[in-house]
């Protein structure tokens, strides 16, 4: 087996144990049908003894399982190793406007359980991590899993994020939450390592760790919710920033010139995004059915760190929109085509400011925008696009589902625990 350009090499120096341990449990998790101790070698550079010593180590700790031995030309059949799924397990939250998810996944990131609670209507930051701590609890001991095999809590939130004080900053969907520290509160509670991301970075975490992501590919990962944030890839791993807040994206522009956005332009992509100023267009165009509600809920945008969030009302009626455009209305199919549209205009700018090959759409309102999108965004990518002449492009919907955000927070945890990184040789 020949290794891949980008697979993680190990290091046959004695002070470097515990990496090489994560470079080998990496390379064994990338092979999900299994991989001999010798191709683990040939793939990390490891020595054969060096990796024999830590495959034992790997088994001693339940992270890794012996399957069934297969013969690969002449010579001895070689018995391919796995991921042991219930070797260890995460727990992921996602703090949304509107409902709080948490899941429980095993070791290869497969789902053991899920929960939501609706966020309740004036609780306070507090009252709401209080809910957090019950349901994680809960969901922990209604999967029957052992507690001690869990690696940690990872919670995903609207940013901006101060990771130093493991604090959000100001989140626009989320008044009253500014420098509340929900990473000390709820580690402190729980008794488990937390770490805290924003969504749309913890949703591209989870996308790699899957292996939607290639290790040598670079995306965009466009989630689409409430809010609108980029997650950043380049060559296989996720791009945080100086200040672990990339992909602030609300402000790029898409060839619009309205609605009018707070920062005195129009068009710009957090606007044209949100629910509640596509609602707003469809009412004007009577194609959905105005009410108070509406009315109310798609007022005017506001500066950063006032409550703007859309109320149930204009999800409905976003709902209803696609369901007309589905069942072939024109008008509400030409007003999500030219919000599409748009859309890949700010998409193929972040493709060239990247050089990505991969663009990958997800969040709360992709399943419902999933036919218009792939129908209109990738032609036109790859029309903009100055790497398309170069190198395919690709643009699809993520595989993991709605609960990408709270998937990906999970997927905070086992990455941080389980892949390879090269500030361990520091430590």
């Amino acid at each position: 087996m020949s290794a891949p350009p980008s697979t993680r090499r190990g290091s046959n120096l004695p002070r470097v144990g515990d990496y090489n341990q994560v470079v080998v449990l990496d390379a064994i998790r990338r092979h999900p049908e299994g991989v001999s101790r010798t191709e683990v070698a040939t793939l990390t550079g490891l020595s054969p003894q060096a990796v024999s010593n830590i495959c034992r180590r790997l088994i001693d700790l339940d992270l890794v399982v012996e399957t069934d031995r297969r013969a690969q030309g002449p010579g001895k059949p070689r018995t391919p190793l796995t991921l042991r799924p219930g070797g260890r397990f995460a727990v992921g939250v996602h703090l949304d406007p509107a409902v709080v998810s948490h899941v429980l996944l095993d070791l290869t990131g497969a789902p053991m359980g899920r929960s939501d609670r609706p966020l309740r209507p004036g609780a306070t930051p507090e009252e709401v991590l209080r809910d957090v701590v019950t349901d994680v609890e809960r969901l922990v001991r209604d999967s029957g899993v052992d507690r001690a095999r869990l690696v940690g809590v990872g919670v995903a939130a609207p940013g901006p994020v101060d990771h130093a004080a493991g604090a959000l900053v100001r989140p626009p969907n989320l008044p009253g939450w500014d420098r509340v520290e929900v990473r000390g509160s709820l580690a402190r509670s729980l008794g488990l390592p937390v770490l805290l991301d924003k969504d749309v970075v913890a949703a591209a975490v989870g996308e790699v760790w899957a292996g939607g992501v290639g290790h040598t590919s670079t995306a965009v990962f466009l989630y689409l919710g409430t809010g609108v944030g980029a997650g950043l890839v380049v060559g296989g791993e996720v791009h945080r920033g100086v200040s672990g807040n990339a992909g602030e994206v609300g402000h790029l522009g898409t060839g619009a010139t309205e609605p009018a956005c707070w920062c005195g332009l129009g068009g710009c992509l957090g606007e044209i995004c949100s629910p509640g100023q596509v609602v707003r267009r469809a009412v004007r165009d009577g194609i959905v059915r105005e009410d108070a509600a509406v009315d109310h809920a798609v007022a005017p945008a506001a500066p950063a760190g006032d409550p703007r969030h859309p109320d149930q009302s204009v999800l409905d009626a976003f709902a209803a929109l696609c369901d007309l455009a589905d069942a072939g209305d024109t008008r509400a199919t030409g007003l999500l085509e030219g919000w599409a549209a748009h859309v890949a205009k700010a998409v193929a700018d972040l493709v060239d400011l990247l050089d990505a090959d991969q663009v990958v759409f997800g969040g709360p309102l992709w399943e419902r925008l999933t036919p218009t999108f792939l129908r209109v965004v990738p032609g036109l990518v790859r029309g903009r696009a100055v790497g398309a002449a170069i190198h395919p492009i690709t643009v699809r919907g993520t595989g993991l589902g709605p609960d990408v955000a709270a998937l990906g927070a999970a997927s905070l945890a086992l990455d941080d625990a389980f892949t390879p990184r090269s500030a361990r040789l520091l430590h």
